[in-house]
């Protein structure tokens, strides 16, 4: 009685301290009890029967028989007279269940039963991490370093979930290039996916991710949070720029000044948490020209014009502006285009006023030559 009570006691402590369900360990307990009693005795395999009734406290292991005229089967079959020994009131025909003895079981099956208790509470841990987070994907979570694989270069960090610690890596093309995170430091990450496996969930996360910036706005920033200010598209080089376009749905409201925030403060923490990372805030706009002349800030340009082909645009900037808008190797112009979604073609204005004193040269050549 002793040891069933302490059973029952040990099931009740699992559900508290790792929160798995009584009965999803009943059910792997009567699986592995089952697994002991057909192992040890194979020929009563189809027979056995594993009875737990949590509520009376009660544990019953049977092996169930059939009451026949003339046992040809002793394994799964019994005589009337037997079956009376347990149920007087038995008839042939009569399914009676038969106690078998935990004592009985041999060390090989006891031991099957322990793993396969083992493995249900694995597997009922891994199932509870992978739900959830699984319901954090795309979130901003908290980690700290653990360790730094020297070799790939890959950081191991503690995300915290509801019982205990979760190790998720931060692969080394995650990481921000610029960054150096070291055993004990805090950083904030973006949960992209959570993936099955053998091992156990696998939690990617990333430093590098556009939705790290997404989310990190929408912390800081009231009127992202409530709606009142919509991002329509991030481009980010992370470690070194990212441009965000923002659009206010209240005519009240200024999108970029709402982002900046008080004397800066809001844009600043965001700054601070991504180590340094520039960010420009612009306004999106319908119109691709106006679009794409405000995501080239800081720099100012003349016109904007876009193709034929409605994927690409011109672009004239001033000559003292043209090294601005396209930006060191190209970057600055290379995240607009990201942002706006159309390719740019930067032109200087000297070139396209060189282009056009051409142009009415010929003109005037060829009217001179008509006379």
């Amino acid at each position: 009685m002793s040891m069933r009570s302490e059973f029952f006691l040990a099931i009740e402590e699992i559900e508290r301290e790792k929160g798995i369900p009584r009965e999803y360990m009943i059910e792997k307990i009567t699986q592995a009890l089952l697994a002991a009693v057909r192992k040890d005795n194979p020929e009563t395999a189809e027979g056995a029967v594993i009875d737990i009734d949590p509520e009376k406290r009660k544990i019953g292991i049977y092996i169930q028989k059939q009451v026949v005229e003339e046992v040809k089967n002793s394994a799964l079959e019994l005589t009337l007279e037997q079956a009376r020994e347990i149920s007087p009131k038995a008839v042939i025909g009569d399914i009676i269940k038969v106690d078998v003895e935990t004592k009985k079981f041999g060390r090989i099956a006891a031991q099957a039963a322990k793993q396969v208790i083992i493995q249900g509470i694995r597997e009922a841990e891994r199932g509870m991490i992978y739900e959830e987070f699984t319901s954090k994907e795309h979130e901003i979570l908290t980690g700290v370093v653990n360790r730094v694989d020297p070799k790939t270069g890959n950081v191991f960090m503690n995300i915290s979930s509801s019982s205990e610690f979760t190790e998720a890596v931060l692969l080394s093309s995650e990481q921000v290039p610029t960054e150096e995170l070291k055993e004990g430091d805090r950083v904030k990450v973006y949960l992209v996916e959570v993936r099955r496996s053998s091992k156990g969930p696998q939690v990617m996360i990333s430093r590098t991710h556009p939705g790290l910036v997404k989310r990190l706005f929408e912390l800081e920033v009231p009127e992202i949070f409530e709606g009142i200010v919509e991002i329509k598209s991030i481009a980010r080089e992370a470690g070194s720029r990212t441009k965000i376009a923002v659009w206010s749905n209240d005519p009240a409201v200024d999108p970029i000044g709402a982002c900046v925030g008080p004397k800066g403060m809001r844009v600043g923490n965001i700054v601070d948490e991504l180590r340094g990372e520039k960010i420009d805030i612009v306004q999106y706009d319908e119109d691709p020209e106006k679009y794409v002349a405000a995501a080239l800030a800081p720099a100012e340009v003349y016109s904007v014009t876009l193709l034929e082909d409605g994927k690409s645009c011109r672009v004239i900037a001033p000559d003292s502006q043209l090294s601005l808008a396209i930006g060191k190797e190209g970057k600055n112009a290379r995240l607009a285009a990201k942002l706006t979604g159309y390719k740019i073609d930067i032109r200087p204005a000297s070139e396209v006023m060189d282009t056009s004193r051409i142009e009415v040269q010929e003109a005037e050549e060829d009217f001179t030559e008509e006379e």
